[in-house]
């Protein structure tokens, strides 16, 4: 087993660097293969002094929204002044993206310098795992004891937390969040977290912690009573959707929308929130009413300024969340994986874009449901190119193509191989069929938009994640 506090560095260049430690984390079981345990974890940050103890936090679970509402937290909470850690999941084009200080991607130098103090403690809990016949630390704990680390090392103040799955045995649950949201519930990852709504609500419920404060999405009648038993289990306070907060009104506008957001404090008028979709403004509404509850800091619940609330929201980008990517054909990309999130896509393309055509690019991976997905997208693309990404999950192309021609029909699905292949057919079908008033859609995995936008320079442009 390599140690990986012997990977040499000295000589490389900050990008091989990062490179190399990235490699070696990726020899680790990947983040949707983990044990229902957290003493690994929790082993490591005990021998770096208990970092995940020394913030605040608010912990987002969920199955769709998630990374959306984390941004939106972090933002709101730094524009009250407060130093902001942000930890998400998955990545789009750096893994350092999923360690944020103060809204921005932690630096290459601190991220090297991070893995160098952190790397030994590493070894010895994988040496400790080991001789008891467990595994080495996973890739995604790995991720989460430098990003508790770092957070520490910055310092903040509040940190903003998104699990990578579940809640109950997610790594990220070492750390005790005075604030809880859990986003709308839907069935994913049930190969894991369970065959049921109600098995899978209780993974999720497991974030929240005695005497928190728990913003809970509007969800379906199998979840309400799971997270009911545990907010009164645990001696938490209950801020419901429709009934604590509420959407009172919102109007789809350029760039982005305006909502009206009833909290426990206030109703805050006309906020301009720059990201398109139904499901962006209930996003929205969890960050506010998290916010105030972490501000509160368990006194009573105040209402915020509203310019500095209207400042927060009004940064706020989320890269990959319909996202233009480029322009004439407009090309969207959206990570969309799941059936629920594929109806919250199409529902927000059809209100914010007037596309005469709309040709798809989709990539599905192996553990997601692609008659879900593709039976989704069926009104919304006139066409649609089957790839897939380099992903070694990646459902192969031709594979994926026979199912999207039983939910399209022959003359509707094309074949790449490759998504470079794949864009590139989908812009010409776009100029050929409806010339300007045609669109692209690149969706259906993390994988495919994180390669998509790289391809494109999405990922190089200032200010590329803003939702325009």
């Amino acid at each position: 087993m390599p140690d990986p506090s012997d990977l040499t560095l000295g000589g490389l260049t900050p990008d091989e660097a990062e490179r190399e430690i990235y490699s070696h984390i990726l020899t680790r079981n990947p983040e949707h293969d983990f044990e229902p345990t957290l003493d690994r974890v929790r082993e490591a940050c005990d021998l770096l002094g208990s970092p995940q103890s020394v913030f605040k936090a608010v912990h987002i679970t969920g199955t769709n929204g998630k990374t959306s509402t984390a941004r939106m937290v972090e933002s709101l909470v730094r524009e009250h002044g407060l130093r902001t850690g942000l930890f998400t999941s998955p990545h789009l084009s750096t893994v350092r993206e999923r360690i944020q200080i103060d809204g921005e991607p932690i630096t290459q130098d601190d991220f090297i310098r991070l893995w160098q103090d952190v790397a030994p403690i590493v070894h010895l809990v994988d040496a400790r795992s080991l001789e008891r016949g467990g595994p080495r630390l996973s890739f995604f704990e790995v991720l989460v004891v430098l990003a508790y680390a770092a957070f520490a090392d910055a310092p903040v103040e509040v940190a903003v937390i998104e699990v990578g799955m579940g809640g109950v045995w997610d790594a990220t649950n070492v750390a005790d969040g005075q604030v809880a949201v859990v986003a709308p519930v839907s069935m994913d990852h049930a190969q894991w977290l369970g065959e049921d709504l109600a098995a899978i609500a209780g993974e999720k419920a497991g974030i929240i912690k005695d005497g928190a404060t728990a913003v809970i999405a509007e969800q379906t009648d199998a979840v309400i009573p799971v997270l009911l038993q545990a907010i009164a289990e645990r001696g938490a306070t209950g801020l419901w959707e429709g009934d604590a907060i509420e959407v009172v009104e919102r109007q789809p506008g350029v760039g982005g929308q305006l909502v009206t957001l009833r909290t426990p404090a206030a109703t805050y008028a006309d906020l301009f929130v720059p990201l398109y979709g139904e499901h962006q403004a209930h996003n929205a509404l969890l960050a506010l009413a998290a916010t105030e509850a972490l501000l509160a800091d368990g006194g009573p619940v105040e209402s915020l300024d509203g310019q500095t609330v209207e400042a927060g929201f009004g940064a706020v980008t989320s890269p990959g969340r319909l996202e233009v990517v480029r322009t004439s054909p407009m090309v969207l990309v959206d990570v969309a994986h799941n059936p629920a999130g594929i109806d919250a896509l199409v529902s927000a393309v059809e209100e914010s874009f007037a596309f005469e055509s709309i040709v798809g690019v989709v990539g599905i991976l192996d553990d997601k449901d692609p008659e879900g997905i593709l039976g989704g997208l069926d009104q919304l693309l006139d066409h649609v190119v089957i790839t897939a990404s380099s992903s070694p999950r990646a459902i192969p192309a031709e594979e994926l193509a026979e199912i999207a021609r039983s939910v399209f029909g022959d003359d509707r699905v094309q074949v790449a191989r490759d998504l470079p292949d794949a864009i590139d057919r989908a812009v010409q079908t776009a100029e050929r069929v409806h010339d300007m008033g045609a669109g692209v859609l690149v969706t259906g995995s993390v994988t495919v938009v994180s390669e998509a936008r790289m391809l494109m320079g999405a990922d190089k442009r200032k200010g590329a994640g803003q939702a325009r």
